[in-house]
């Protein structure tokens, strides 16, 4: 399985035969380099949003048509793209679908959800969410935007994800303090992966703190476009 770092919340995420493109923000994204589009969504199979708000889904529509590969996202975000012409797959909390030959359930994350990037008013588009990704051997828990929530402790009982990418920016979303706390306390990661940081200046500028709260932990502070080998 090979990880890639789009910036912000993006990756690329290739498994098996599937090249799933997960909250990718490239149009606009302080970090993201413009002359790497056409090669970052090269091959790409599926789309994966955990939420409407701009820096995680303004580029889905215009992948999705233009590599005519489908969107998956929470029911009510499915039938506003779908309208745009994008194939979508809309599911919920608790379903599960299958990518390829990984297995992606939703699970629940605490925060807003909107589509805020057409004209500045924004749309109701379902809740956010998280996901637990399975493939190879391994469970990804994708936090998506969210601060601690009781919910993780089934969630890491249940699913037992070893491999965490963890929004921990702080602002909008927990800070590395927090993400660690929460890390150590719900989960048994083996590998854990920030962001949602270092995109803008409110945002955390570096995973010290979680990597400092995380011993034992392999913490991968992803560079942009540098692949990681799970």
């Amino acid at each position: 399985m090979k990880l890639t770092w789009l910036g912000h919340s993006g990756f690329r995420i290739e498994t098996g035969d599937a090249v799933i493109l997960l909250d990718p923000f490239l149009t606009g994204s302080p970090v993201f380099p413009d002359d790497k589009r056409a090669e970052v969504i090269a091959g790409a199979t599926h789309i994966l949003l955990t939420h409407g708000h701009g820096d995680h889904a303004s580029d889905a529509v215009p992948i999705a048509k233009e590599l005519g590969i489908p969107i998956y996202c929470i029911h009510e975000l499915s039938i506003l793209l779908g309208a745009e012409g994008a194939e979508v797959v809309g599911f919920g909390k608790g379903g599960t679908v299958a990518i390829g030959d990984a297995k992606v359930t939703m699970v629940n994350a605490t925060h807003s959800a909107s589509i805020d990037y057409r004209d500045g008013t924004p749309i109701y588009a379902g809740q956010p969410a998280g996901f637990m990704l399975a493939a190879e051997g391994h469970t990804i828990y994708i936090t998506g935007d969210t601060d601690i929530m009781a919910d993780m402790e089934w969630m890491g009982e249940l699913h037992k994800p070893d491999i965490g990418i963890i929004a921990a920016g702080g602002h909008f979303t927990m800070d590395m303090t927090r993400a660690a706390w929460a890390a150590k306390k719900y989960f048994d990661f083996k590998t854990v992966i920030p962001c949602h940081y270092k995109t803008f200046d409110a945002l955390e500028q570096s995973a010290q703190p979680l990597i400092d709260g995380l011993p034992g932990v392999r913490v991968i502070e992803p560079e942009v476009l540098a692949p990681i080998e799970i």
